[in-house]
């Protein structure tokens, strides 16, 4: 199987291949913001969890704290993700023109949820949701989609973005 790389070289130095693009990985156009908005949420939920436990009491409350510091970095991680996916695959250079901001909106929302993982803030939480519905907002509005704020309907509280089915 050595062969094949240099095969592959020299076939490229002869006919130069052709370069193609794609949207994403999988151009199938399915975006939605809602997954980081749940992720945010949830990384919310368990600083207020992790503020009502004291690891220090027993080994239960230990075992809960940790659990809680453990989904709080899953979340997190998979806001960024989320995020990741929508600023790269789904914006074009055509929405900075009407966002300008755009790129630091998202720099600063994963930054935020960076800050999340690192630490039990509950206040970066509170913002990192806030972030979230941001981009959801200008997600569907440039999808020319009417949208509205209303409460999460959680145990944790807070406000979604949804659309507006009305």
């Amino acid at each position: 199987m050595n062969f094949v790389s240099p095969l592959l070289r020299l076939m490229d130095s002869v006919s130069e291949p052709e370069v193609v693009s794609a949207h994403c990985d999988i151009p199938c156009g399915i975006y939605d913001p809602h997954q980081a908005q749940i992720a945010a949420l949830t990384v919310l939920r368990m600083n207020q969890l992790m503020g009502g436990v004291d690891p220090n009491a027993d080994k239960a409350a230990a075992n809960s704290f940790g659990r809680y510091v453990a989904v709080k970095e899953d979340h997190a991680e998979i806001v960024k993700k989320e995020l990741d996916i929508l600023w790269h695959d789904y914006f074009k250079p055509e929405h900075l023109d009407k966002y300008p901001d755009l790129h630091e909106t998202f720099w600063n929302a994963t930054k935020l949820a960076s800050k999340c993982k690192q630490t039990f803030d509950e206040a970066a939480a509170n913002d990192l949701l806030a972030s979230t519905n941001r981009i959801a907002e200008i997600f569907w509005e440039s999808k020319g989609v009417e949208t509205r704020k209303a409460g999460s309907n959680q145990a944790v509280g807070g406000q979604l973005v949804y659309v507006n089915n009305s």
